[in-house]
Protein backbone atom coordinates (compact mmCIF):
# COMPACT_ATOMS: atom_id res chain seq x y z
CA UNK A 1 0.00 0.00 0.00
CA UNK A 2 1.29 3.38 -1.01
CA UNK A 3 0.42 7.15 -0.53
CA UNK A 4 -0.61 8.60 -3.71
CA UNK A 5 1.34 12.07 -4.49
CA UNK A 6 -0.08 14.68 -6.36
CA UNK A 7 1.02 14.61 -10.15
CA UNK A 8 3.73 17.25 -10.12
CA UNK A 9 5.42 15.59 -7.03
CA UNK A 10 4.40 12.22 -8.16
CA UNK A 11 6.29 13.18 -12.33
CA UNK A 12 9.41 14.91 -10.72
CA UNK A 13 9.97 11.52 -8.35
CA UNK A 14 9.51 9.37 -10.95
CA UNK A 15 12.32 11.34 -13.34
CA UNK A 16 14.69 10.75 -10.39
CA UNK A 17 14.17 7.38 -10.32
CA UNK A 18 14.50 6.90 -14.70
CA UNK A 19 17.59 9.39 -14.33
CA UNK A 20 19.48 7.26 -11.23
CA UNK A 21 17.89 3.89 -10.67
CA UNK A 22 19.72 0.83 -12.23
CA UNK A 23 17.14 0.23 -15.14
CA UNK A 24 17.28 -3.79 -14.98
CA UNK A 25 15.73 -3.29 -11.60
CA UNK A 26 13.57 -0.19 -12.39
CA UNK A 27 10.06 -2.36 -12.56
CA UNK A 28 8.24 0.60 -10.86
CA UNK A 29 7.20 4.19 -10.34
CA UNK A 30 8.62 6.53 -7.30
CA UNK A 31 6.69 5.81 -4.30
CA UNK A 32 5.84 6.13 -0.65
CA UNK A 33 5.15 3.04 0.81
CA UNK A 34 3.55 2.67 3.89
CA UNK A 35 3.00 -0.84 4.29
CA UNK A 36 5.05 -3.74 2.50
CA UNK A 37 2.48 -6.68 2.38
CA UNK A 38 -1.01 -7.13 3.62
CA UNK A 39 -3.41 -10.09 3.23
CA UNK A 40 -5.23 -10.92 0.04
CA UNK A 41 -7.26 -13.41 1.79
CA UNK A 42 -8.50 -10.07 4.02
CA UNK A 43 -8.74 -7.48 0.96
CA UNK A 44 -12.94 -6.72 2.01
CA UNK A 45 -11.52 -5.75 5.34
CA UNK A 46 -8.60 -3.90 4.27
CA UNK A 47 -10.19 -1.82 1.31
CA UNK A 48 -13.06 -1.12 3.96
CA UNK A 49 -10.25 0.86 5.99
CA UNK A 50 -8.84 2.04 3.61
CA UNK A 51 -12.40 3.82 2.47
CA UNK A 52 -12.59 4.92 5.75
CA UNK A 53 -8.81 5.90 5.59
CA UNK A 54 -9.39 8.49 2.84
CA UNK A 55 -12.50 9.98 3.80
CA UNK A 56 -10.36 13.20 4.37
CA UNK A 57 -9.31 16.38 2.77
CA UNK A 58 -5.84 15.89 0.78
CA UNK A 59 -2.83 17.20 2.96
CA UNK A 60 0.80 18.23 2.27
CA UNK A 61 3.60 16.71 3.46
CA UNK A 62 7.03 18.25 3.96
CA UNK A 63 10.01 16.82 1.96
CA UNK A 64 12.84 17.41 4.53
CA UNK A 65 16.03 16.12 3.36
CA UNK A 66 17.84 12.87 1.90
CA UNK A 67 19.02 9.93 3.04
CA UNK A 68 21.63 8.13 2.38
CA UNK A 69 20.85 4.13 1.68
CA UNK A 70 24.45 2.56 1.72
CA UNK A 71 23.49 1.49 -2.20
CA UNK A 72 21.07 4.48 -2.45
CA UNK A 73 19.03 7.70 -1.71
CA UNK A 74 15.91 8.45 -0.94
CA UNK A 75 14.21 11.94 0.06
CA UNK A 76 12.82 12.17 3.46
CA UNK A 77 8.98 13.08 3.74
CA UNK A 78 7.07 14.45 7.43
CA UNK A 79 3.02 14.53 8.47
CA UNK A 80 1.61 14.79 11.02
CA UNK A 81 -1.25 13.52 9.58
CA UNK A 82 0.51 10.47 7.40
CA UNK A 83 1.57 9.56 10.94
CA UNK A 84 -1.58 10.01 12.25
CA UNK A 85 -3.09 7.61 9.00
CA UNK A 86 -0.86 4.78 9.18
CA UNK A 87 -0.70 4.79 12.59
CA UNK A 88 -4.72 4.08 12.56
CA UNK A 89 -4.49 1.54 10.09
CA UNK A 90 -1.77 -0.49 11.58
CA UNK A 91 -3.10 -0.86 14.58
CA UNK A 92 -6.87 -2.21 12.66
CA UNK A 93 -4.49 -4.42 10.75
CA UNK A 94 -2.12 -5.19 13.90
CA UNK A 95 -2.94 -8.89 13.38
CA UNK A 96 -2.00 -9.07 10.04
CA UNK A 97 0.94 -6.95 9.99
CA UNK A 98 4.83 -8.76 8.69
CA UNK A 99 7.45 -7.69 11.29
CA UNK A 100 8.65 -5.47 8.41
CA UNK A 101 5.12 -3.50 8.83
CA UNK A 102 5.35 -3.62 12.42
CA UNK A 103 8.33 -1.10 12.31
CA UNK A 104 8.78 2.20 12.80
CA UNK A 105 7.78 3.86 9.81
CA UNK A 106 10.07 6.30 8.37
CA UNK A 107 8.27 8.02 4.86
CA UNK A 108 10.28 8.25 2.05
CA UNK A 109 10.73 8.07 -1.48
CA UNK A 110 13.50 5.85 -3.21
CA UNK A 111 14.84 7.30 -6.04
CA UNK A 112 18.22 5.15 -6.35
CA UNK A 113 18.47 1.60 -4.74
CA UNK A 114 21.21 -1.43 -5.99
CA UNK A 115 24.40 0.50 -6.85
CA UNK A 116 27.74 0.69 -5.52
CA UNK A 117 28.14 2.30 -2.20
CA UNK A 118 30.63 5.71 -3.86
CA UNK A 119 27.89 5.88 -6.56
CA UNK A 120 25.04 6.45 -3.96
CA UNK A 121 27.52 8.73 -1.72
CA UNK A 122 28.44 10.76 -5.14
CA UNK A 123 24.41 11.01 -5.93
CA UNK A 124 23.53 11.71 -1.96
CA UNK A 125 26.08 14.66 -1.81
CA UNK A 126 24.86 16.41 -5.23
CA UNK A 127 21.70 16.13 -4.45
CA UNK A 128 22.02 17.58 -0.54
CA UNK A 129 24.44 20.20 -1.88
CA UNK A 130 21.68 22.52 -3.32
CA UNK A 131 18.41 20.92 -1.42
CA UNK A 132 15.93 23.03 0.02
CA UNK A 133 12.52 21.38 1.89
CA UNK A 134 9.68 21.57 0.25
CA UNK A 135 5.93 20.63 0.27
CA UNK A 136 4.15 18.19 -1.95
CA UNK A 137 0.63 17.35 -1.77
CA UNK A 138 -0.51 13.27 -0.73
CA UNK A 139 -4.14 12.40 -3.01
CA UNK A 140 -5.13 9.29 -1.72
CA UNK A 141 -3.81 5.65 -1.00
CA UNK A 142 -2.86 3.41 -3.30
CA UNK A 143 -2.96 -0.69 -3.37
CA UNK A 144 -0.74 -3.27 -5.47
CA UNK A 145 -0.31 -6.51 -6.17
CA UNK A 146 3.58 -7.83 -6.09
CA UNK A 147 4.12 -9.78 -9.27
CA UNK A 148 8.01 -10.58 -8.52
CA UNK A 149 9.07 -7.44 -10.08
CA UNK A 150 6.24 -5.05 -11.20
CA UNK A 151 3.55 -4.21 -9.17
CA UNK A 152 -0.22 -4.32 -10.69
CA UNK A 153 -2.88 -1.75 -9.46
CA UNK A 154 -5.22 -2.83 -7.71
CA UNK A 155 -7.10 -0.17 -6.61
CA UNK A 156 -6.91 4.05 -5.12
CA UNK A 157 -8.65 5.31 -2.98
CA UNK A 158 -9.08 9.41 -3.76
CA UNK A 159 -8.65 11.66 -0.57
Amino acid sequence: MTLLLDDDAQREFDRLRAEHFPPERNHLAAHLTLFHALPGEHLDEVSAGLRAAADRKPFDLEVTGLRFLGRGVAYTLRSAELVDLRDGLAAAWEPWLTPQDRQRHVPHVTVQNKVDPAVARALHDRLSADFAPYRVGARGLGVWRYLGGPWEPVAEHPF
